[in-house]
């Protein structure tokens, strides 16, 4: 037949075309490994099996009271929120609330206020599931200023005092949590110093 050499043409046609095809197929690097949200980053993941405490930082973050009150504002407990449902949170390690705030008032005065703002946190995250016994205050009152009390002719520096009213909050893990204390630490947890003291003193009486 003189159609016969058209037709084995197209027949060959055809074979490479699916021969090409499959090739394609077998070196595409997307084949086999599932759907994946582009929304989803690399660290979700490894986080979605949990993270071990050890290799996890401790959370370190600052809630304002710059209006001069103990109230926690939208935003402080939009933060105080985020800090709750961290992974720092879920590992348990202990929560540490430094309490600051501006010059105004005696000695007496400033550290109660700092105290209190610190309390305010507190209140916030007992209310949503923390453990109490886990949360430890230490009021600064007015000694460590992150801005100026005052201007240098003397007069209130406004803007310097709001950013002074402050909760420093930290949330300790098993990574990074060796730290020096402060002189106030150390003077605010008489346990801790009575508890060193009395190990120190019974490896002393031990027999060489």
């Amino acid at each position: 037949m003189r159609y016969a050499p058209t037709y084995f043409a197209l027949i060959t046609a055809a074979l490479l075309a699916g021969c090409s095809q499959s090739e394609e197929a077998d070196n595409d690097p997307a084949q086999g490994e599932g759907s994946r949200s582009i929304f989803q980053s690399e660290d979700a993941q490894s986080n979605s099996a949990g993270v071990p405490a050890s290799v996890l930082r401790p959370l370190e973050t600052t809630i304002s009271f710059a209006d001069g009150t103990s109230d926690l504002t939208e935003a402080a407990r939009a933060e105080l929120a985020t800090v709750v449902d961290s992974p720092q949170m879920d590992a348990g390690g202990a929560i540490i609330l430094r309490g600051h705030t501006d010059a105004q008032g005696s000695d007496a005065e400033t550290l109660q206020s700092s105290r209190e703002k610190a309390e305010a946190v507190r209140d916030f995250l007992i209310e949503n599931g923390v453990a109490q016994e886990r949360i430890a205050i230490i009021p600064f009152g007015e000694q460590n200023p992150l801005a100026p009390n005052a201007l240098p002719d003397g007069s209130p520096n406004e803007e310097g005092r709001a950013t002074n009213r402050r909760v420093e909050l930290t949330v300790e893990t098993a990574r990074g949590t060796e730290r020096e204390q402060t002189l106030v630490e150390t003077l605010t947890r008489p346990d801790a110093a009575s508890t060193q003291g009395a190990a120190e003193a019974q490896t002393q009486d031990q027999p060489q």
